[in-house]
């Protein structure tokens, strides 16, 4: 048998694995809640901490991490896992008691909660899943498609391997919810954690720890203003971004919404923010920053061709099998909280308010894979896939989450204010991004976010003619609805 039978053998048995044991995992285990919604987007409120934790790593860690990061080939981009820390301790000390206490099956839900008004919900859900379907659902098997041919050499056309991703990972989210997304994610993701650190410990080897000829500013933690993450960046936007993403993005945010209690929802996100400190920033900079002492500069594709040429050749079928597990957990828990937001967000407070739920999702699931495929040659294109996707976060991310931090933080806010406020900062940011950057980015991030919550505030009071009441995190308040 020749090294790429192997190599496929084993990749198809290691990933039929994992679909034997989700399915063993999920068959028969009763509905822990009568809502239907609750039931397959939240899981039935059934997940443990283990995995509320395994999904949370392995839904954010892809290969639009794995590959983009490593494509930059600098230490400086582990800042984003550690800064990402942050984020997660937000998430499980102030959001995730909030959302318990409102019963919320999405995030946005809590927005209409608290401006008392279903069209803010509607408009922030959309803007989400604008940033799923056409950002970051096709990122995601772009980067995946572009991993497996670097590090097998296999004949075959980028997007036929891009969509054979975005039909295996949907079939998962229609066909098991939640609850089967949630447990394939933490079956793949120890596969992914155990080769992720094989990969870095090969990379070390392969060049005797001696990072010697490399230039200086890819070994550095403390980046200067021509940087991708410039140090000054982490006194500004940073933390906003993390809280936003951590805390506010249903994608995310949705694993830790479903587990039984608040506080088995904060032992997982306590155990993913160990994961993502301990061992996520090496695998993300260290394969990366070996393939430029051995290759030079290839851009993304560093972290498919040196685990390609350091694993033996059985090994590489096992790798390739958590990289496509990867890929699959973080896009069917993109459809699934896509499909969620459109059901409970959107068709369920305009259209039909008790649809046949699996019917609705499965519909808009398959639209959404359908965009989402048609969007990789665009992303094919791009030097920088993980520069990309940052930037373009920014163009819903401040503006939204000032939504949130308004909503939760003041009382007697006109939904009309708010919504004033995120479209403009879209509008701004837009700007931002195509028009005039004045400083980096995530300066500009920092900037937008407080832009709206004041033009929020100013707009409720002078224009409505409202007074907000700041409240604070305060719980008798936030759990009031009006």
């Amino acid at each position: 048998m020749s090294e790429q039978a192997i190599q496929l053998a084993v990749f198809c048995a290691v990933l039929g694995a994992i679909a034997v044991l989700t399915y063993i995992k999920c068959k028969g285990e009763s509905s822990r809640s009568t809502d239907s919604n609750k039931e397959y987007f939240l899981a039935g409120g059934g997940l443990t901490w283990v995995f509320v934790a395994g999904s949370i790593t392995l839904t954010n860690l892809s290969t639009d991490q794995l590959v983009g990061m490593n494509g930059n080939q600098m230490l400086l981009l582990a800042l984003w896992e550690l800064s990402g820390f942050m984020g997660l301790m937000i998430l499980a000390k102030v959001f995730l008691p909030v959302y318990y206490r409102n019963n919320c099956t999405t995030t946005t839900e809590l927005l209409e909660r608290r401006y008392n008004s279903k069209h803010i919900r509607a408009l922030v859900s959309a803007m989400f899943l604008f940033i799923n379907v056409f950002v970051f659902q096709p990122a995601v098997i772009y980067t995946g498609a572009l991993f497996m041919i670097s590090m097998t050499g296999i004949q075959a056309d980028l997007l036929t391997i891009a969509a054979a991703f975005a039909v295996v990972g949907a079939a998962y989210a229609v066909l098991g919810g939640l609850r089967a997304v949630a447990v394939s994610d933490t079956y793949g993701g120890i596969l992914v954690l155990a080769m992720g650190l094989l990969v870095v410990v090969l990379s070390l080897m392969a060049i005797d720890f001696d990072f010697s000829g490399i230039p200086a500013e890819r070994l550095t933690l403390i980046g200067d203003s021509n940087s991708p993450v410039p140090w000054h960046t982490l006194l500004t936007g940073m933390l906003f971004i993390q809280i936003f993403y951590w805390s506010t993005n249903q994608t995310i945010t949705q694993r830790a919404m479903a587990a039984p209690t608040v506080k088995e929802a904060q032992k997982g996100v306590y155990a993913a923010a160990f994961i993502r400190v301990v061992f996520i920033p090496s695998m993300v900079v260290i394969p990366g920053i070996v393939a430029f002492k051995l290759y030079g500069d290839i851009g993304d594709q560093a972290y498919g061709r040196i685990a390609g040429d350091l694993l033996p050749g059985w090994l590489s079928g096992v790798f390739a099998a958590a990289i496509a597990a990867a890929v699959l957990s973080s896009f069917n828990s993109m459809a699934n909280s896509s499909a969620a937001m459109y059901v409970c967000d959107l068709h369920e407070a305009y259209i039909d308010d008790k649809p046949n739920l699996r019917v609705l999702s499965t519909i808009a699931t398959v639209i959404f894979v359908i965009i989402a495929v048609a969007m990789v040659p665009i992303y094919a294109q791009s030097d920088s896939i993980i520069n990309l996707l940052q930037e373009l976060w920014g163009l819903i991310s401040m503006p939204i989450l000032a939504c949130f931090a308004v909503g939760l933080l003041f009382r007697n806010v006109d939904y009309r204010a708010a919504i004033t406020a995120v479209i403009a900062g879209v509008l701004m940011y837009a700007f931002f991004i195509w028009v005039w950057m004045p400083l980096h980015y995530i300066h500009m991030m920092f900037f937008t976010f407080f832009t709206c919550v004041a033009m929020a505030l100013f707009i409720n009071r002078f224009i409505l003619g409202n007074q907000a009441e700041f409240i604070g995190l305060q719980a008798e308040a936030i759990q009031e609805t009006t």
